[in-house]
């Protein structure tokens, strides 16, 4: 019996749906802990390519549990999308996807209101998808929020939607130039959306605890990355949610001492989408020939990926306030074709040099990078699958990331389908 959970180490999009789809062959349950649909894990596998936005990536596996934990913020309309189309390409989700009546659904005014903010930021944009997760959020923080439960009490949800309303649509009018809405129309449409998802709401701690008592495997996943956790990210151009490891405890309702094991995913490069500081960032052709090789596209958004060297100091953070026990490499043949490979070691600010991360924006916008370089090894990985047969100085670029990290890597991807895949090592 193990819980394992799987975080991104750097800014997202580290290629967490690919490690999940590869691990779920050992799991039981596969769950989501925290984050909404404003995140995306895009999966390869035999059936085809897929991107799932709230879904866990254990839905390949037929046999699977799923779970969308209490942690999530659910938009009804888009998970019901989601699970449409999903069933129309051949997955079952009925009597194995379970979806917290704790979780808090995101509203109208929720989207009216990350919208309207981000565009009124203008030089302080932080770079949000406009799908009102952050509002949902601070929303939930504040004791103001819709939970999916709600949706089967139709006076308690009239009631609440009526009352906020009254706070909400002189805003709406005022400041954000919309009209005032109309709260019986949204209760109506949102009744809808709960009678949709009835068969799969549930308590979901209930199923989780369960199946810890009963011994079977668990696999919690996380959204985007720990740099872009609420707490731990480089605020304030981070997500509303905990992203790092300590998210499953609170977004699934398991106690920290249940948790067995924490594999981060890195890239063998860096990426980030959206606003914030990125001390390795390439700004000319070596970061194009990264964004191209790499296909860095968002998943969710469509929004390319800024790209740059692997930043030791990023991941030996994460691996820190993760606690964790390996890194899953991916990303690996990306770089087979470049000449020499840099890796930041430290950064250099004014007439000081950090090898922890620095706290304050600021400080970090400013920070130059330090760099160790690496020859590169110009000849194709692709597809390999036995860590032995990598060249000489791949395997000593992967060495190096494990010593700056301090963390071993149990995994390494060389290329985005799943068998293309060295596993040295599993978490169960």
């Amino acid at each position: 019996m193990a819980t394992v959970v799987v975080v991104g180490t750097q800014w997202g999009d580290e290629g967490k749906g690919k490690v999940v789809d590869l691990l779920t062959e050992h799991a039981d349950i596969v769950a989501r802990y925290q984050g909404g649909h404003n995140a995306g894990h895009t999966v390869i596998n035999d059936a085809g390519q897929f991107i799932l936005h709230l879904i866990p990536a254990g839905v390949f596996a037929p046999n699977k549990e799923l779970v969308i934990g209490n942690g999530v913020v659910v938009s009804p309309a888009d998970l019901i999308d989601e699970i449409q189309r999903l069933t129309e390409r051949g997955l079952r989700l009925k009597n194995r996807l379970y979806v917290s009546d704790r979780a808090h659904v995101i509203m109208p005014w929720h989207v009216v209101i990350d919208q309207g903010s981000e565009q009124q930021a203008q030089a302080a944009k932080i770079g949000t998808t406009g799908r009102g997760i952050g509002p949902t959020y601070s929303a939930k923080m504040a004791r103001s929020g819709i939970r999916i439960g709600d949706l089967f009490w139709p006076e308690v949800l009239t009631a609440r939607v009526e009352q906020l309303l009254q706070e909400l649509n002189p805003l709406m009018v005022q400041r954000y130039a919309m009209p005032a809405l109309k709260g019986k129309q949204i209760c109506r449409v949102y009744q809808e959306y709960g009678e949709q998802l009835r068969e799969y709401v549930t308590d979901t701690i209930t199923v989780i605890q369960k199946a810890h008592r009963e011994g079977r495997n668990i696999l919690a996943e996380g959204a985007q990355g720990t740099h872009l956790d609420i707490d731990h990210g480089t605020y304030p151009f981070v997500t509303s949610s905990s992203c790092a490891a300590g998210g499953a405890c609170t977004g699934l309702g398991l106690g920290p001492t249940q948790i067995d094991a924490v594999v981060g995913i890195t890239k063998a490069y860096t990426t980030r989408v959206g606003e914030g500081p990125f001390p390795s960032e390439l700004h000319g052709e070596e970061g194009q020939r990264l964004q191209h090789a790499g296909g860095e596209v968002g998943a969710t958004t469509g929004r390319t990926r800024r790209c740059g060297w692997f930043d030791a100091v990023l991941v030996r953070r994460s691996a820190q306030l993760n606690g964790l026990s390996s890194l899953a490499i991916t990303k690996l043949d990306v770089l087979d074709e470049f000449e020499t490979i840099r890796v930041c070691t430290g950064y250099r600010y004014q007439n000081r040099t950090f090898e922890e991360f620095p706290s304050q924006e600021a400080i970090l916008r400013e920070c130059e990078p330090i760099y160790a370089e690496l020859p590169g090894w110009q000849t194709s990985t692709r597809g390999i699958t036995e860590f032995k047969k990598l060249p000489e100085r791949a395997r000593t670029y992967v060495a190096e990331i494990e010593k700056l990290v301090g963390v071993g890597a149990s995994i390494i991807a060389t290329g985005p389908e799943r068998s293309s895949t060295i596993i040295n090592d599993l978490p169960f």
